[in-house]
C-alpha cells in the first residue's frame, strides 16, 4: 500500500493509496425526525443559527456561543384508541453559553431561544408545542486560560463579553477551539442510501405520510446487509387520535410493511429483504407503539445532542466515525462541527475524482490554525491516485471555512 507523507504549514499529511475497499457487510442505524435525539440535535442547531443570524445582523459577526449540550426530558401522556392527551410537559434544558451583549448593547438571548424552541415544536410536533417547560442554563463564562496578573484584564475574558467585534480573535485568525477530529467517507453503498430514504419516507413529508395522518415521526431503523440480503428492524409509531381500534392499528402496520417491500424492490432490486416492524408490540394485550404526538418524547424518553445520526445522517459502526455532536456548536471555529463537514465534503470530492473509495480524517489541536489541521489522513482505494491533485482538493476544502460558516448560518447545510 503506497503511502505519501509530507508537511504543509503546520499540518502533517499522509495519503495512502490502493487501500482495501470496505466489503459489503453493513450495519447501519438511522433515527427519524421525531426521535428525541434527532429533535435535540436539530433544535440545538436551530438555536445556534438563530443566534448567529441575530449577531451578524446587529454587529456584523457571529458572536461566541454554543448550544451543543442541549437536552430534552420526556413528558407524560395518556393514549386511547381515537384519543389522547399530554399529562406532563416536555422539559427543554437549554445548556450552553452565549455572549449576552456586545459593546454595551444587550442581546436578547432568552427571547431568541424561547421563540425558536416554541416555533420548532410547532413545526415538528405540534401536539407538544403547548406542553413545554423551558429551562435556561446559559452562561457567558470564559474558557480556561484567563490568568489574572496585575490590573490587566485577559483578552480571553472578553470573548463572551466583547467591547466590539474587534475583541473576537477569529476576526484576525481562525484557530481551532479544541483538540478533536472530523471524519468522512464516500461513497455510500446502496443499502445505506436505502436506509436514509426509508426513514425519511416515514418520518418526514412524503406521499405516504401526507395520506396517512396516523403516521408518527419517531421512526428508527437498524439494518444489516451482506450484499445480497437485507434484514431490517423498524419502528414507526401511530398517532392515537387517528387510530380507532386495535384492528385499525394492525392494518396500518401492514401498510407500512407493504411500503417497505415496495421501496426495497425499487432501491435494492434482486435482493431479499426482510422487515420487522414495532418488534415490541403485543397486539392481544394492546401493547402497541401508539402515541399521542407521534414521538416517544411524550412519555418519558429523553433526547441529547450527539447521540443521534452523524453529520452524514447515518450511524455506521463498521465505517469510520467519531462521537462529536456537531449540532449547536459555534459555526466559526468549533472543529467538532467544521471538521466533520469538511471531511465529508473532501471524501465526496476525492471519490468523484478517483472513482473509488475515499476516507478522510482531520485532526485538530487546540490553538492551531483552523485551516491547518495537526494531522490529515487520506485513504484511497484507487491505486493510481495523483497525489498532487489530492493535495489540491485538500487545500481547496480547507480554504472554505469562512464560506462554510456562512452556509451554516444561512441554513445552506443540513446536519444529520
Amino acid at each position: 500500500m503506497p503511502r505519501t507523507s509530507t508537511t504543509s504549514g503546520n499540518s502533517h499529511l499522509v495519503i495512502e493509496t490502493g487501500t482495501a475497499t470496505p466489503d459489503a457487510t453493513t450495519i447501519v442505524e438511522r433515527k427519524g425526525l421525531g426521535h428525541p435525539d434527532t429533535l435535540a440535535d436539530h433544535l440545538a442547531e436551530r438555536l445556534s443559527r438563530a443566534y448567529s443570524r441575530y449577531t451578524v445582523q446587529h454587529f456584523g459577526a457571529v458572536l461566541h456561543h454554543n448550544f451543543d449540550k442541549l437536552a430534552l426530558l420526556g413528558g407524560a401522556s395518556e393514549v386511547r384508541y381515537g384519543a389522547g392527551e399530554m399529562t406532563s410537559p416536555v422539559r427543554v434544558l437549554v445548556n450552553g453559553r452565549a455572549a449576552p451583549m456586545c459593546g454595551g448593547e444587550r442581546i436578547p438571548v432568552a427571547e431568541i431561544v424561547e421563540a425558536e424552541v416554541r416555533a420548532f415544536f410547532t413545526e415538528r410536533l405540534a401536539e407538544v408545542s403547548d406542553h413545554l417547560d423551558i429551562t435556561f442554563n446559559i452562561t457567558s463564562n470564559s474558557s480556561p486560560g484567563a490568568v489574572l496578573t496585575g490590573d490587566g484584564v485577559p483578552d480571553r475574558t472578553r470573548w463572551f463579553n466583547p467591547r466590539s467585534i474587534e475583541d473576537l480573535r477569529e476576526r484576525r485568525v481562525r484557530l481551532s477551539n479544541d483538540t478533536s477530529l472530523g471524519t468522512g467517507w464516500a461513497p455510500e453503498n446502496p443499502f445505506e442510501s436505502f436506509v436514509r430514504e426509508l426513514v425519511n419516507h416515514f418520518s418526514g413529508e412524503s406521499n405516504f405520510t401526507r395520506a396517512r395522518a396516523w403516521c408518527g415521526s419517531d421512526v428508527k431503523l437498524m439494518g444489516y446487509w451482506d450484499g445480497d440480503q437485507a434484514d431490517v428492524v423498524l419502528c414507526v409509531p401511530q398517532k392515537s387520535r387517528h387510530v380507532g381500534s386495535r384492528a385499525e392499528y394492525v392494518r396500518n402496520a401492514e401498510s407500512v410493511l407493504a411500503e417497505c417491500h415496495r421501496l426495497a424492490s425499487l432501491r435494492l432490486p434482486g435482493a431479499q429483504a426482510h422487515f420487522r416492524l414495532n418488534a415490541r408490540d403485543v397486539p392481544e394485550k394492546d401493547e402497541l407503539y401508539l402515541t399521542y404526538t407521534g414521538s416517544s418524547i411524550e412519555s418519558g424518553d429523553e433526547g441529547v445532542v450527539g447521540r443521534g445520526n452523524r453529520v452524514n445522517g447515518l450511524i455506521t459502526p463498521l465505517r469510520p466515525m467519531n462521537l462529536e455532536g456537531a449540532n449547536g456548536k459555534n459555526p466559526v471555529y468549533h472543529v467538532g462541527k467544521l471538521y466533520n463537514i469538511a471531511a465529508q465534503r473532501l471524501a465526496n470530492r476525492l471519490h468523484e475524482a478517483t472513482e473509488g473509495y475515499a476516507e478522510v480524517h482531520l485532526v485538530s489541536t487546540t490553538g492551531q490554525r483552523l485551516d491547518q489541521p495537526w494531522r490529515i489522513l487520506v485513504r484511497l482505494s484507487a491505486p493510481d491516485a495523483e497525489v498532487d491533485k489530492v493535495q489540491a482538493l485538500i487545500t481547496e476544502t480547507l480554504g472554505e471555512f469562512p464560506a462554510l460558516t456562512d452556509e451554516l448560518v444561512s441554513d445552506g447545510i443540513v446536519l444529520s
